[in-house]
C-alpha cells in the first residue's frame, strides 16, 4: 500500500517557477492546501539560486516592450512563440516590483534611487535588472522566505516527482513521488498539478546547470504523451571556467563580464569574434559567441587547457572587484585572478530552451496540468537571452499560481487507481538488487561523452546518428543493470533514476536536430550551415509507440515578423 496525501495544489519543483506559483496561489487563495515538492533542500537546489546577471525587464524609456519583444525574438532566430515572448516582455516589469515591495527583493540602484539596469549581450538597451553579480540567491533566499512564512504552503524536501497520475477520463491527478531519505513512494492527489521542475543540460560532459538537474519535468511529461517543441535548441554559454581536473569546470562567469567590455582572446592573444560578428564582437549572442570559441579551439588557436581567454582587468582592479564580487571570490578559489589577469573559460551547457508545449496561462495538453519556467518550450526560440531565463520563471511562475487557484475552485479531488501506483512504483523500483551497479556510472560517462563530442555545439548528419544509436544501446543497458537493494539514502538509485530522465531528453533532443536540416540559433549544422530561405518552423516532438515522433510546424508571426532577408551571423567551417 502506498501512502497517500491530497492537496490542492501541487508544484514540482522550488526554483523561481515553483516558489512564484506556490506564492501566487496561496495569495490568491489562502484557504488552499499547496504541496511542493523539491529534489533538494527547499531554497537551496535547482538553478535560480545559481544565477549571476539579473532579470531583464523594460522599466525607463528609451527602451520599450516592443523592443524587448524584437530583441527576444531576433534573438531566438524567430521561432519563438510570440505570443508566450509578449506575455513575458509585458509582465516582467511589475514582476520586478513585486519581487522588491511585496516580497522584500533589495536590487541594485544607480545614483538616481532607481533600479540600475546593465548591458547584456543581444539586447539593444541596458535591461538587466541585478543585485551585484549575485542576484539569484537575492530572489531566491527572498522567495523561500515568504514561502514559508504562509501556512498553507508545505514543502517535501529531498523528495522527486517519479511518474505524472491520471485520472480514468485521462485529467492530471498529482504525482507519484518518491522520499529519497526514506526510501519510499507516496501519491499526491491533486486537483491542479504544475510541472516548474528546471530542465538542466546535465546529459553533457560539461555542465553549468545545478548538478541536480536531469530534465526530470522533461521525461515525465513526454512519458505522459504531452507534445514538446525546440528540444535541439541547448544553450550553451560562452564563458564557463575550465580548472583542469576538478569539477568546477564550466561554472559560470556571467554575461555581465561581456557587457561590462570584457575581452575575448584565443591562445594567440587575438580578438576572435572580429571573424564572427565584428559589429557586435563580445556582446554578440550567446549562441554565436559559444560556437566561436568552440571554432577556435578546433582549429588550433586555443589556450593550453582547450579553451579561450576572457579579459576584464583593462576596466581596473577595483572596478572589477566592486561590481563582479562574486565571480572575483569564485576564481581566487582556484587560484584566478579576474580583476588583474585573464581567466581562461569555455563553452558549457547551461540551459535547455526547449520544453513542454504551453499556452500563455502555462495550460498543458492534459487537463489540469500546468507547466512553466524551463520544463517548457517557446519562450526563447532558439537561443535564449541573457536575463530572460530568471525572468521568464518568476513570470510564468505567477502566472500559473494565478491560474491554478482559480482553476481548483469548486473542482473534485481526482481519483487515482491503486493499481497506477503500484505498476508506477514498480517501474522506478526495477534496479534495486539487480547486479551491475558499477555500470550506471560507465553508461552515464557514455551518454555525457557522445552527447558533447556528436550533438554539442557543432552536429551534422553523421555524429547525430552515432548519438541516436548510442542512446538506443545505453537505454537498453539501463534497463538490464542494477543498483544496491536498499531504498533509504541509495545514492545509487538516484543517479539510476537521474541516468534514466537523461536518457530520455537525450533522445527527444538527438531526434529533433536530426529533423532540423539548417543553422539556427543554438543548433549548428556543419552540413547545413546556414538557415534555411523558407520562413522559420518549430520542430515538435512526441511519444509514439515507444519512440519519439517529430515533426515540423509553421511559426506563427502574430506580433511581428522578420525583416526581409535578414540573417544573423553564421560560423566559418571548421577547416576554413
Amino acid at each position: 500500500m502506498i501512502d497517500a496525501f491530497e492537496c490542492d495544489v501541487l508544484v514540482l519543483g522550488a526554483g523561481g517557477a515553483g516558489l512564484c506559483a506556490a506564492l501566487h496561489a496561496a495569495d490568491a487563495s489562502p484557504t488552499l492546501s499547496i504541496a511542493v515538492v523539491v529534489k533538494g533542500l527547499f531554497g537551496r537546489a535547482g538553478c535560480t539560486r545559481m544565477v549571476q546577471g539579473g532579470y531583464n525587464a523594460v522599466l525607463t524609456p528609451p527602451d520599450s516592450l516592443e523592443a524587448h519583444l524584437t530583441d527576444t525574438l531576433d534573438g531566438g532566430g524567430w521561432i519563438n512563440d510570440q505570443e508566450l515572448v509578449w506575455r513575458l516582455v509585458t509582465e516582467a516589469p511589475g514582476r520586478v516590483l513585486e519581487l522588491e515591495s511585496r516580497y522584500g527583493c533589495l536590487f541594485d540602484r544607480n545614483a538616481e534611487g532607481r533600479i540600475h539596469q546593465k548591458p547584456f549581450a543581444g539586447q539593444t538597451h541596458d535591461r538587466t535588472v541585478h543585485k551585484g553579480d549575485l542576484t539569484g540567491i537575492e530572489i531566491m533566499n527572498r522567495l523561500t522566505e515568504q514561502a514559508q512564512a504562509r501556512p498553507s504552503i508545505r514543502a517535501f524536501e529531498e523528495c522527486r516527482a517519479v511518474e505524472l497520475l491520471r485520472d480514468d477520463a485521462g485529467r492530471a491527478a498529482g504525482a507519484l513521488a518518491l522520499d529519497a531519505r526514506a526510501g519510499r513512494f507516496f501519491a499526491l492527489r491533486a486537483r491542479a498539478t504544475l510541472l516548474a521542475m528546471g530542465g538542466g543540460p546535465t546529459m553533457y560532459r560539461v555542465i553549468a546547470c545545478s548538478a541536480d538537474k536531469a530534465a526530470d519535468g522533461i521525461a515525465l511529461a513526454y512519458r505522459a504523451g504531452l507534445p514538446l517543441r525546440d528540444m535541439e535548441m541547448i544553450q550553451f554559454h560562452p564563458t564557463g571556467l575550465v580548472i583542469p581536473g576538478s569539477l568546477m569546470t564550466g561554472a559560470l562567469l556571467e554575461e555581465g563580464l561581456r557587457g561590462a567590455g570584457g575581452q575575448l582572446r584565443n591562445g594567440l592573444g587575438e580578438r576572435f569574434m572580429a571573424r564572427y560578428d565584428a559589429a557586435r564582437m563580445e556582446r554578440s549572442t550567446r549562441d554565436l559567441v559559444s560556437r566561436a570559441s568552440f571554432l577556435e579551439v578546433s582549429q588550433g588557436r586555443g589556450t593550453p587547457n582547450g579553451g579561450v581567454w576572457i579579459d576584464v582587468s583593462h576596466l581596473g582592479a577595483e572596478v572589477v572587484e566592486r561590481n563582479f564580487r562574486g565571480m572575483v571570490r569564485r576564481c581566487r578559489d582556484f587560484g584566478r585572478d579576474l580583476a588583474r589577469g585573464p581567466v581562461e573559460v569555455g563553452p558549457t551547457a547551461h540551459f535547455m530552451m526547449g520544453g513542454v508545449v504551453v499556452d500563455p496561462d502555462c495550460r498543458t495538453a492534459i487537463e489540469g496540468l500546468f507547466a512553466a519556467g524551463e520544463d517548457t518550450g517557446g519562450v526563447h526560440g532558439a537561443n535564449r537571452l541573457g536575463g530572460n531565463g530568471v525572468a521568464e520563471s518568476t513570470v510564468f511562475g505567477g502566472i500559473a499560481g494565478d491560474v491554478m487557484a482559480a482553476f481548483v475552485a469548486g473542482r473534485p479531488m481526482p481519483r487515482v487507481s491503486e493499481a497506477a501506483l503500484e505498476a508506477a512504483a514498480a517501474r522506478c523500483a526495477a534496479p534495486l538488487g539487480r547486479g551491475g551497479g558499477a555500470e550506471v556510472y560507465a553508461i552515464q560517462r557514455e551518454l555525457r561523452d557522445v552527447m558533447w563530442e556528436r550533438a554539442g555545439l557543432v552536429r551534422d548528419a553523421e555524429g547525430l546518428g552515432v548519438a541516436a544509436a548510442t542512446l538506443e544501446r545505453l537505454t537498453e543497458r539501463l534497463g538490464v543493470v542494477g543498483v544496491p537493494g536498499h531504498g533509504p539514502l541509495n545514492t545509487a538509485w538516484q543517479d539510476w533514476l537521474n541516468l534514466d530522465s537523461q536518457l530520455t531528453a537525450a533522445r527527444l533532443i538527438v531526434a529533433s536536430a536530426l529533423a532540423r536540416r539548417e543553422s539556427r540559433g543554438a543548433h549548428w549544422r556543419r552540413d547545413f550551415p546556414v538557415p534555411a530561405a523558407t520562413p522559420p518552423v518549430c520542430v515538435r516532438v512526441q511519444g509514439r509507440d515507444g519512440a519519439p515522433l517529430v515533426w515540423a510546424e509553421p511559426v506563427a508571426m502574430t506580433r511581428a515578423r522578420p525583416p526581409a532577408g535578414a540573417r544573423r551571423p553564421v560560423a566559418v567551417e571548421i577547416g576554413d
